[in-house]
């Protein structure tokens, strides 16, 4: 009976630690223009806002192994780390054609003759800051031209916490029109996030993108062992199939070290756009474009979005990084999705 009796009490205990969530704690760092993130002690994410790259972000990412799960490029790169796109750094959230103003290709790479054609968003301030079984982090931006004048104000809530062992972020960003705007329909945008090399799909092929301004990139063909990601969607489609598709979540995954890394983003019911359109593509770009219609439809649809001075949008996401010897099963992603949709109304 002792045995049973001990048995029992070691088999709860287990399911409790197992279940426990650690706690999340928000450490400003003035020197870094920082809020460094940490769960139970680990170090999660950076909340970065200088002024030299266009826009606030999350930057790094870990996942809970402690390996990066985001590109060091351009900020701190890695040797083999592609050097493409230098405004995808960590995650973001901004939109190519807001008012004729890129803001999305933004970046310290653009030259000064041209930054007339590009929007910065100022970050303006933190308004809150909560350690606790759910740390959240609250902050003020503005959207504006390379003149300071403001078109859309912005404020979004971080939520950060732990779930079975994965790790969360729930972002709520409201954007507010301060003169007359206009989401005009475009490819790039809108939540972005650039992933780490060995989470790229492995391709033989280098391709180019031209972005609305004409300007060419080219992404080199991954000629080393290193890339081995995949995609998969609500849909059951896999890889390069999934960029263009409507599904309510999106999955990438890939190993990284010895562990499986699963990085999941899932939309919100009361998003525009819903269920929203991947803008994923196999070089490591992982966004989700709820704004962009004409191109992932092949010009079938087109979704030009309006603000009137002193109207608002606001827009939800969950993205969940996962480390261990499984990817995330399609029956933790529901309960993920489930839990999104009660918490966050």
């Amino acid at each position: 009976m002792k045995r049973v009796l001990l048995f029992f009490v070691l088999s709860f205990a287990s399911i409790v630690a197992f279940s426990q969530k650690h706690k999340v704690k928000l450490v400003p760092n003035k020197a870094h223009s920082s809020v460094e993130v940490y769960v139970g002690g680990k170090h999660f994410t950076d909340f970065f806002f200088p002024d030299t790259i266009a826009k606030p972000v999350l930057y790094p990412i870990n996942a809970p192994d402690g390996v990066t799960i985001t590109r060091g490029f351009p900020m701190n790169p890695k040797p083999g780390d592609p050097t493409d796109h230098p405004h995808h750094l960590g995650l973001w959230l901004n939109y190519e054609n807001v008012n004729g103003l890129d803001f999305w290709n933004n970046s310290f790479a653009i030259p000064a003759d041209k930054k007339h054609l590009y929007g910065t968003i100022r970050f303006d301030g933190i308004t809150q800051l909560k350690n606790g079984l759910t740390g959240l982090l609250s902050y003020n931006a503005s959207w504006m031209d390379s003149g300071g004048k403001i078109h859309l104000t912005e404020s979004t809530n971080y939520a950060f916490s732990e779930i079975h062992g994965s790790w969360v972020i729930d972002r709520t960003t409201t954007l507010s029109a301060i003169i007359p705007v206009l989401f005009k329909d475009a490819k790039d945008g809108f939540l972005g996030l650039r992933v780490a090399h060995e989470l790229q799909i492995p391709t033989k092929e280098s391709k180019k993108y031209t972005d609305s301004k004409g300007i060419v990139t080219e992404v080199l063909a991954t000629t080393d062992s290193i890339a081995n990601g995949n995609y998969v969607n609500s849909n059951g489609l896999y890889g390069d199939a999934v960029w263009s598709t409507k599904a309510p979540w999106c999955m990438m995954y890939g190993k990284m070290g010895n562990d499986s890394i699963s990085i999941l983003i899932i939309d919100h019911p009361k998003n525009l756009g819903y269920p929203t359109n991947w803008h994923a593509r196999g070089y490591g770009l992982f966004a989700a474009n709820p704004l962009g219609e004409k191109i992932f439809t092949n010009g079938k649809a087109e979704r030009n979005f309006s603000l009137n001075p002193g109207e608002s949008i606001t827009f939800k996401y969950r993205i969940v990084i996962s480390s261990g010897k499984k990817l995330l099963s399609k029956e933790e992603i529901a309960q993920l999705q489930h839990d999104f949709l009660e918490i966050v109304n």
